[in-house]
């Protein structure tokens, strides 16, 4: 099966830092402006999903949910979750004290990867 949600070696380090601090996580990329153009880092069960969210997959047994919009414009991409030094906008996410901010970059699945995609997860 093929993973729509992977993560560089510093986003591993730094959600490894957040778990030791907060305990178990959360991701929450929304489709928004501003703050939801990021993904966001909470406490598991710090911030509730809306009806049809998706989780795409975990990183470091941390779910990682989507807006259903977003997901629906996406759900062609697979997603990598990285981390650079920055402030993020409005500052909600876990990392922001740290002086950090989590970012997404995404590539299009190839034709043979669609058919292997491990199945979603839906809020209903």
């Amino acid at each position: 099966m093929i993973k729509r949600i992977g993560a560089t070696a510093k986003a591993i380090e730094l959600i490894k830092i957040l778990q030791e601090k907060h305990g178990d996580l959360m991701f929450y990329q929304a489709g928004g402006c501003c703050e939801g153009t990021q993904p966001q880092c909470f406490e598991k069960g710090g911030f509730y999903q809306r009806l049809g969210d998706v989780c795409i997959g975990t990183i470091e047994n941390t779910e990682f949910w989507v807006d259903k919009d977003l997901f629906e414009y996406w759900k062609h991409t697979h997603f990598t979750l990285d981390v650079i030094d920055a402030f993020g906008a409005g500052g909600f996410s876990l990392e922001t004290p740290l002086k950090k901010t989590f970012q997404i970059e995404y590539r299009i699945f190839t034709p043979e990867e669609e058919q292997l995609l491990e199945p979603v997860k839906y809020i209903e």
